[in-house]
């Protein structure tokens, strides 16, 4: 990524964490200064993690078996549609790059994503439609398309300055919320994948964890912590086909 003011901070795919001239922040520095260094980390950081996130996906994308892509895997989605709809979470990382900077953020973080503008903008059939014709996209190796699309929105996401906001639906969300918002669509779906398919999903207990934490966020900012706090605390049974999503 690059700060606004100047050239290159550090590469997304070496160490992930961010310091400016690849020295170490000194204690006279000002406390803009090391907090203009810790947004910078938890930018890295989360850049880190959506390329070990799709990485692990594109592991597995090239492990599914050719007599495989045609079977049911979620809902109407054949395996082919699911892996097409996964693979969307990398491909959006770079459609929305290519757009403009809108300026400034009006969704929060992750969690207000998905708690309130996720549901406002998604219409259930328009997605299962996407996903059909992102699976076709994929063609006859899946694994190649996908490995592509990867190293095209890595380019971006590596170039991109610390602070960009990235522009969804006339809205705008800084960078690394976004990309907290494709490693919680990677994650889940790897998930699927590997219960169509039997195959280890090979996401890393970090990224698990992480999206496990959105997940709960999301529901506390829609006002349902309390609900699945004690439906995950056996207080409770929460209510058939309940989704945070």
């Amino acid at each position: 990524m690059q700060g606004r003011g100047g050239g290159r901070a550090a590469g997304v795919l070496g160490a992930g964490v961010l310091v400016a001239g690849g020295g170490v922040a000194d204690a006279s520095r000002s406390t803009r200064g090391i907090a203009q260094h810790l947004c910078h980390d938890v930018a890295m950081g989360n850049a880190a993690m959506f390329f070990q996130s799709a990485t692990a996906f594109h592991d597995l994308v090239s492990r599914i078996d050719d007599a495989r892509w045609d079977t049911v895997a979620l809902g109407e989605w054949t395996l082919r549609s699911l892996v097409g709809h996964t693979t969307r979470a990398i491909l959006t990382v770079e459609s929305y790059l290519l757009l403009d900077d809108p300026g400034y953020p009006n969704v929060p973080n992750a969690e207000n994503y998905y708690a309130r503008v996720y549901r406002e903008l998604t219409d259930p059939a328009a997605v299962a439609a996407r996903g059909v014709e992102a699976g076709l996209w994929l063609g006859d190796d899946p694994a190649r398309a996908v490995a592509d699309a990867l190293t095209r929105a890595m380019v971006l996401v590596d170039g991109a300055h610390a602070d960009r906001i990235v522009s969804i639906g006339g809205l705008g969300i800084a960078l690394p919320e976004y990309l907290r918002t494709r490693v919680f669509e990677l994650v889940v779906h790897s998930m699927d994948i590997s219960r169509a398919t039997g195959l280890p999903h090979g996401q890393s207990p970090e990224a698990v964890s992480a999206t496990l934490a959105l997940a709960a966020g999301a529901a506390a900012a829609r006002g349902e912590g309390e609900l699945l706090l004690l439906g995950l605390t056996g207080r409770t049974t929460l209510p058939e086909g309940y989704s945070v999503v």
